[in-house]
């Protein structure tokens, strides 16, 4: 069974098709500037040289079009035709308090997804449309929606209510959903496995660090607790994101300032973060070297980050009445031994202790503490699209 993995931005569409037999990618790709002058396609497919072409694509529906055209071409192509394709699975941002699991895509599912707009104005519109377009160039395809939001929908009521007039959860549903849901799914089942963890009782807190962040507690792969909380604003500090602030701070600018709250939100969203603290990058590598240089707002950005990211390991452990396992994941948490050294370096009263040989390595697999920790610390890079697909393939088989 073939199943592709859609992943629409805004003005972006990712894929990848993969063989579920052996979970083996047979091609991937990305389309960028979609509605933008310039769209372009670039296909890779292993053992073929890469393709790229630049087309207009006013839409997602062009965009798919393309996408279907690179994956049976006879030069870079790798199947003969899309009847190949068992089904397809999209990346969903949202699903509102209705959906709490990946669900084959109908009418209602649709509804859904148009009605939380407003939760995830920039990717829920693309997400559908990616859908859309997949039912228009292959009627009678599954299409499955894997939403970000399902794996903190385990929470339970204590941790994702807050405490705010209750009114407004009945009529708005506001409340604590999560994001990065797929990837965390995917890391803490992961552990569980590579770990040789009990797969019914396993703690587990997952430290999905890049550009984006958040931390969640898991035990047996539920959700207990996720940093993110209506939006992906809420939580740990991330590049441009501000991550947790007190709602005085935006009263307070916004006054001496002289702007209203969407723009306040948009500082919080775009301008904060690493790149709000250090002035230099929201690139961990550009305040990395900064600080490294003596730049002291770089230094003082990392150390806030590291800082954050410890504390909601903390909470976590304490939420959970222990942790057996602490996982780093994305880009960061992948990829930077120092900030995963930094971090462990507040949880010696949890007995972690890192192993600096094992711990320098990038995006590989491993146990990175010593033998004698009381806690596994893993690295365990993060696999989105074939958690999708796994989840596809669950309900289409």
């Amino acid at each position: 069974m073939k199943i592709l993995v859609i992943n629409c931005g805004s003005s972006s569409l990712k894929y990848q098709l993969i063989d579920m037999e052996n979970e083996a990618v047979l091609a991937k790709g990305l389309c960028e500037r979609i509605g933008i002058d310039g769209s372009m396609l670039t296909h890779k497919a292993p053992g073929k040289d890469n393709f790229v072409t630049e087309q207009p694509m006013p839409t997602h529906k062009e965009a798919i079009e393309l996408v279907m055209a690179a994956l049976i071409d006879p030069d870079h192509g790798v199947i003969a035709s899309t009847d190949e394709i068992t089904a397809v699975g999209h990346r969903v941002l949202h699903g509102g308090n209705t959906y709490t699991e990946s669900i084959v895509v109908n009418d209602d599912v649709k509804r859904v997804i148009r009605e939380c707009y407003d939760l995830g104005p920039l990717h829920n519109p693309a997400n559908l449309m990616g859908i859309e377009a997949c039912e228009a160039a292959m009627p009678g395809k599954a299409n499955v929606a894997v939403f970000d939001t399902s794996f903190g929908m385990g929470m339970d009521e204590k941790a994702y209510l807050y405490a705010v007039p209750y009114e407004y959860y009945e009529k708005y549903k506001v409340r604590r959903y999560g994001f990065h849901g797929t990837s965390h799914m995917f890391v803490s089942q992961e552990a569980i496995r590579f770990g040789g963890l009990d797969p019914k009782n396993a703690k587990v807190i997952v430290c999905h660090l890049g550009n984006g962040a958040s931390v969640s507690a898991s035990i047996g792969g539920k959700c207990v607790d996720t940093s993110m909380g209506l939006a992906p604003l809420e939580g740990v500090i991330m590049g441009t994101r501000s991550g947790d602030v007190d709602p005085t701070v935006l009263q307070f600018i916004c006054n001496h300032e002289g702007i209203d709250v969407n723009e306040m939100l948009n500082i919080l969203n775009k301008k904060s973060g690493i790149l709000g603290l250090s002035g230099v990058s929201s690139d961990f590598r550009d305040v990395g070297k900064a600080a490294a240089e003596g730049n002291k707002r770089a230094q003082a950005g990392l150390d806030a980050y590291d800082y954050r990211v410890a504390k909601y390991i903390g909470a976590y452990t304490a939420a959970m009445n222990g942790v057996d396992a602490i996982c780093f994941t994305a880009g960061v948490g992948e990829n930077d031994k120092g900030a995963r050294k930094r971090i462990c370096a507040y949880l010696g009263y949890l007995g972690v202790k890192i192993d600096d040989e094992k711990n320098d390595v990038r995006g590989e697999e491993r146990v990175i503490s010593t033998a004698d920790s009381r806690v596994k610390v893993m690295l365990i890079p993060t696999n989105e699209e074939l958690a999708i697909a796994r989840e596809t393939l669950r309900l289409t088989k």
